[in-house]
């Protein structure tokens, strides 16, 4: 090993390393003592390892030879190549002698297995004796188990049938002992045949009859611990059921008498709890005498609701207490009879009237409230009610509908206000009835209501409301649901939806009020009022009279039988359009019910009225001469004094026509556009302050239902703006041809200038100037009074006149450019009959021919400033207009070039 390394350092270019020692003497004598000559690992020596099976590159799964040699890096390949042969030498020599010592081992085999055979099969005859004894131990051991699990279902059985007799027993002792509370008579069983017709029922008195307080309530007492004993009777009777006992069917008309004798006491009782408590007649009940009366009809309550005989229960409530009063305060003729009045129970109970106050107060926040109007008038009823205690009376003002409702609200609050309480209060115990109070009203499922009404009591709907709604539409149907008046019918239907508000108050529970809604009595009461057909009459009354006065076409607010003014109107037309549309949503028409339809109603409206206008408006590309004159006849022929028109065919008349004609467009068009402004601001504020607030609630989310709706009219409003603008365009050119029309006199400067005499420069404006925008404020009531545009002053007189002044400067622009070339012309004639005489400006020029041009120019100028100023008056900024600025900067020009 060691001549290998010297043999590698030999070969290296600095063997010794004699550069590196020579750079730790010198680092050693910079650092003096505190100098650490350096120890890495870069300057030891490398170690040799010899190659074994122990090396990590020669035992890997996949050899690598790059990493091998890498790691061999100071040993030559001559050496490397010595090392693998020797290495390689060795491998060879432990193979052969593996071989050889294994190969030994194989050989000694087979001898060592000699007679093995012989042993095997002796050891083979015990195993067959052994396993045949193991066999019948095995047979032993299952018959006695067998036996033994034989004995203890036997045991079991015994048990069962123990436990099965007891429980007859019990049965039949239970049997036994109802019948003996109840006072029922044994029959043999002989008798079996005619049991049923020997019920006997043993109560103190005979049925209908009052009993005493103290016998009645030691009876409910009774009843509730027969119906104790009962309940657990029936319990037994279903696990021996199970068992499929014959002795159960052999009682079961025992059981049955024990159920009919049960129910028939409970329900005497019962009727006579009732008829104490809301007999007025009966007399005085002292405080301690009704409180034993509620106490013992809580008891009853108990004994339905355990026994859930609720349907019952309501219906004695029904027959006994409600039809009576439903018989002799609903009939035919109730709404012309004087009604007695509903006596409150006396002396009242202190205790009770401090109990349903404070109940009154709970149930209002829990109670849910469904608006079926949003005014707050007098034709509300509900809103306008006096309220007395929890029950919400009617306004009886000259309704006698409202005095029919609050008699059947006193009598509900008084006989069966708490009642119905007490009854929500044992269901609710008992766990019967699946009311959730916490649930807002519009949010159940039909069917989870009428599933949770077949369990528990539903006094409020199926006694109270039942009764009321079919008394209703039997005996006051024609004349409360006839429509053949709406006003009245209106008047009746906001009446009974106060009703039913107020009533739905009185309900114990919000559980009770969804019961009732979907009672079969609410939907077909809720049927019969026919909506469809109020809704026909009042669109037929609206629209008789709208359509009359839109039979006119005349869009002239001086037409006859116009009233212009009236809510900010100008045509009778409009005004009608809008008390039409208030119509619907007015406290005297509006049904909620019917919202979708007036909102259709209010569209269809809006698009009548735009038609109407398209149709009386004249066409936006015709003549304005040719619909003037149509317009003109079709007025005086409406008017009874027509003018005689003048003769056809002359220029100067049919100018004058022409004038008249502009001059009832521009009316019409001003009627229009003020209408149209008018009507959208007026719409768009009763959407805001009425008809949002008073659109029922949709499927979707609020925001987005109003956004829609929201987006709905303004579409229709948007089609009316776009009349508007047409209008007003149309108006921008008439007023911009009559101001155009008022610059011809422009054209005869130059001749004018020439002929006169005094050959001063001018120093006023020309007799037309300040008549050049006279159109546009006589339009806007600028200095005169009655414009026909004068209510629109604020909203287009800047836009208007802006876009007059543009045509007036273009025309203006026309008419010099025509001088220029005229005068042009001009002076070339003049030249070549004389080459010493100039018309305007030039050198050779005569003196009174310059002075002539500038005093064109001159007045030139004063006009166009005149016409500046009349401009900047009616808000026209001038100065920023291109066109101006042109026709500014031409008058001061000369009107000929100067090297003509």
């Amino acid at each position: 090993m060691s001549s290998r390394v010297f043999q590698a350092a030999a070969k290296s270019p600095d063997p010794y390393e004699l550069e590196r020692l020579a750079e730790e003497l010198v680092a050693r004598e910079l650092a003096g003592s505190s100098y650490a000559p350096r120890t890495t690992a870069s300057t030891e020596l490398p170690i040799y390892v010899p190659l074994s099976h122990d090396n990590p590159y020669l035992t890997a799964e996949v050899f690598n030879v790059e990493e091998f040699l890498l790691s061999r890096s100071h040993t030559s390949l001559q050496d490397l190549r010595s090392e693998l042969r020797d290495y390689l030498t060795s491998l060879k020599e432990e193979l052969v002698l593996l071989i050889n010592d294994d190969y030994e081992a194989f050989i000694s085999l087979s001898t060592d297995l000699r007679g093995e055979g012989s042993r095997l099969e002796k050891l083979k005859f015990p195993l067959d004796d052994l396993r045949k004894r193991i066999s019948e131990s095995r047979a032993g051991l299952q018959a006695t188990q067998d036996s033994i699990q034989e004995t203890l279902d036997a045991r079991t059985n015994l048990r069962e049938e123990k436990a099965l007799l007891h429980l007859l027993l019990k049965i039949s002792e239970s049997v036994t002992r109802l019948e003996s509370l109840l006072l029922i008579s044994q029959v043999t069983t002989s008798s079996l045949e005619s049991h049923n017709s020997n019920y006997q029922f043993h109560l103190p008195a005979a049925a209908g009859q009052p009993i005493d307080a103290k016998s009645q309530g030691n009876r409910a007492k009774h009843l509730s611990r027969v119906t104790a004993e009962y309940t657990q009777l029936l319990y037994h009777i279903e696990k021996a059921k199970e068992e499929h006992c014959a002795f159960v069917d052999e009682i079961r008309w025992r059981i049955d008498r024990i159920q009919s004798t049960l129910t028939s006491d409970l329900d005497h009782v019962f009727s006579a709890i009732l008829n104490s408590l809301t007999d007025i007649k009966a007399g005085k009940v002292l405080d301690l005498e009704r409180t034993k009366l509620y106490v013992d009809l809580t008891e009853c309550l108990k004994i339905y609701d355990s026994l859930h005989l609720w349907r019952v229960a309501e219906e004695i409530m029904r027959r006994d207490v409600m039809q009576a009063f439903i018989k002799k305060t609903i009939f035919p003729d109730a709404l012309v009879a004087s009604l007695s009045p509903v006596l409150p129970h006396t002396p009242l109970p202190a205790a009770l009237s401090t109990r349903t106050e404070s109940r009154g107060s709970a149930l209002l926040p829990r109670t849910p409230y469904t608006p079926f109007t949003a005014f707050a008038t007098k034709q509300n009823p509900f809103e306008a009610s006096h309220v007395s205690g929890p029950v919400h009376l009617l306004d009886e003002s000259n309704d006698a509908l409202a005095k029919l409702y609050n008699q059947i609200l006193r009598f509900i609050e008084r006989d069966f206000g708490r009642i119905m309480e007490i009854a929500e209060r044992v269901s609710l115990k008992a766990g019967s009835t699946k009311s959730q109070s916490s649930i807002a009203l519009g949010n159940y499922d039909l069917r989870d209501a009428q599933q949770a009404s077949a369990d528990g009591f539903e006094i409020m709907t199926n006694v109270v409301w039942a009764e009321i709604g079919r008394a209703i539409m039997d005996e006051l149907g024609t004349v409360i649901f006839a429509p053949g008046n709406p006003n009245e019918f209106r008047k009746h239907h906001s009446t009974t939806q106060a009703f039913i508000r107020s009533l739905e108050f009185l309900a114990p529970s919000t559980h009770s009020v969804q019961n009732m809604r979907s009672h079969p009595v609410f939907t077909a009461f809720q049927r019969r009022w026919q909506l469809s057909v109020y809704f026909q009459l009042r669109w037929k009354e609206v629209i008789t009279k709208l359509e009359e006065t839109l039979s006119s076409r005349i869009l002239d607010p001086e037409a006859p039988n116009f009233t212009p003014g009236r809510n900010g109107f100008v045509t009778a037309q409009a005004a009608e359009i809008f008390t039409a549309i208030a119509s619907c949503w007015s406290a005297e028409g509006y049904i909620p019910d019917l919202a979708h339809r007036f909102w259709k109603f209010t569209l269809q409206l809006l698009s009548r009225y735009r038609e109407w206008l398209e149709s009386s408006l004249p066409p936006a590309g015709g003549s304005p001469a040719k619909p003037a004159g149509t317009i003109t006849n079709e007025k005086t022929s409406a008017i009874a004094n027509p003018p005689r028109s003048s003769t056809p065919g002359l220029t100067p008349e049919a100018t004058i026509e022409s004038t008249a004609a502009d001059e009832i467009l521009l009316r019409q068009f001003a009627t229009a556009l003020v209408d149209i402004r008018a009507i959208t601001s007026q719409v768009l504020q009763l959407w805001k302050e009425e008809i949002s607030m008073m659109l029922p609630d949709t499927s979707i989310e609020d925001d987005t239902a109003e956004e829609l709706l929201e987006a709905a009219l303004r579409t229709q409003l948007e089609q009316l703006s776009a009349l508007s603008t047409s209008s007003c365009s149309q108006t921008t050119a008439i007023l911009s041809r009559r101001c155009c029309d008022a610059l011809l006199p422009v054209r005869s400067i130059p001749s004018q200038f020439r002929a006169m005499s005094n050959k001063r420069i001018p120093s006023e404006p020309s007799y037309f100037a300040p008549t050049i925008l006279r159109p546009v404020r006589i339009f806007f009531g600028i200095g005169t009074i009655g414009g026909p545009g004068e209510r629109l002053k604020e909203e287009l007189l800047r836009d208007v006149s802006t876009d007059v002044v543009e045509s007036v400067c273009q025309r203006y622009m026309q008419y010099l450019t025509a001088m220029k070339k005229t005068e042009e012309s001009l002076r070339r004639l003049k030249k070549g009959k004389k080459s010493t005489l100039s018309v305007f400006g030039s050198a050779t020029a005569g003196k009174d021919d310059g002075k002539d041009e500038e005093r064109i120019r001159a007045q030139m100028i004063l006009d166009v400033e005149a016409f500046k100023t009349e401009g900047e008056a009616l808000g026209v900024n001038m100065l920023s207009m291109s066109s101006f600025i042109v026709l500014d900067q031409m008058v001061r020009a000369e009107l000929v070039d100067g090297d003509l």
